[in-house]
């Protein structure tokens, strides 16, 4: 990894039902972002929220919306490689994706290289339960791991809800990742979206760049925004309000772990992938791989409830 100004954007869908005309509005408006956020702070990697192009919620069946998505590269994201060799810049989206039989939506992020090549899709493993189509939702899970090389680094995706399971990012770790890019359309509340990004950083020593959703979607839900941008050490350098726009901050690998808090003359020492215990990971993989016992009861959602996002 070098030294680079990353940023996170978030941009309000287009009010309305979802038609092909909305999504081409709310591509053209996710552009116009990217380009004026790279014109004023030199970002060299920019991060656009989930879903992007047509909002979280659908409002649509899952057959309307797999009609209306395209599969990855394809429409929805042949723009975003065309402005990424035109800028010169690495950019990750959150879009839909059409599936391989009408009904299959996958809730995808790209990451696009400086050339405007595809350089990985990374579909959701962990929909939230709104969400996914076990439960009533639109999406089918995704079962892959993805994990790009980029002239600024290594780079990681997760999407929303996954930033609640350690064991995503920690495989992304593993594999080299040395950035982690959340795009997100959270609203449980701000302190969950904080929290959860911040122990994905320090639980693995990697930046986190979370851009989440503001505005109202297509069914009317409406989403508060504060993208961040997270330090190895789990120290936000950059934070956005509710309001469209974005925030940036410089990504230094020779400082990310130079001292044991912020400004702090003490260095730190551990490493917490370095210093995992193997032995006890290997001794416990089974139960790891076994369902959960808990004493808490885990109740469904409510009958009347509305789908939101995650």
């Amino acid at each position: 990894m070098r030294p680079f100004t990353a940023a996170a954007i978030q941009v309000a869908p287009v009010r309305g039902s979802l038609t092909p005309q909305v999504i081409e509005a709310n591509i053209e408006r996710c552009l116009d972002f990217v380009r004026r956020c790279v014109a004023e702070t030199g970002a060299e990697l920019v991060v656009l929220p989930e879903s992007a192009t047509t909002g979280f919620t659908p409002d649509c069946s899952t057959e309307q919306l797999w009609d209306l998505v395209s599969e990855l590269p394809g429409a929805m994201s042949q723009p975003f490689q065309d402005l990424a060799r035109e800028l010169g810049i690495v950019l990750c989206v959150g879009t839909y994706e059409r599936g391989p039989e009408r009904g299959i939506v996958y809730n995808a992020s790209i990451l696009v290289d400086t050339d405007g090549s595809l350089l990985g899709v990374y579909r959701k493993t962990h929909p939230f339960c709104t969400e996914a189509v076990s439960g009533g939702g639109w999406v089918t899970p995704g079962d892959t791991v993805t994990v790009s090389d980029t002239a600024l680094g290594r780079i990681g995706m997760i999407i929303c809800f996954d930033g609640d399971y350690p064991e995503l990012s920690r495989i992304q770790a593993v594999q080299g990742a040395e950035i982690i890019c959340r795009p997100s359309a959270l609203l449980r509340s701000a302190d969950i979206w904080e929290l959860t990004s911040r122990a994905r950083a320090y639980d693995n020593h990697v930046y986190v760049i979370g851009a989440n959703a503001t505005g109202i979607d297509p069914a009317g839900v409406i989403y508060f925004g504060n993208s961040h941008i997270v330090t190895p050490n789990a120290t936000i350098v950059a934070k956005a309000a509710s309001h469209e726009g974005w925030v940036s901050a410089r990504l230094d690998p020779e400082t990310a772990l130079s001292s044991l808090t912020p400004g702090s003359n003490i260095s730190q020492g551990f490493d917490h992938l370095r210093d995992r215990n193997l032995d006890l990971i290997r001794g416990h993989r089974e139960e790891l791989e076994s369902p959960a016992k808990t004493a808490f009861p885990h109740g469904g959602p409510r009958p009347d409830h509305k789908p939101e996002g995650d």
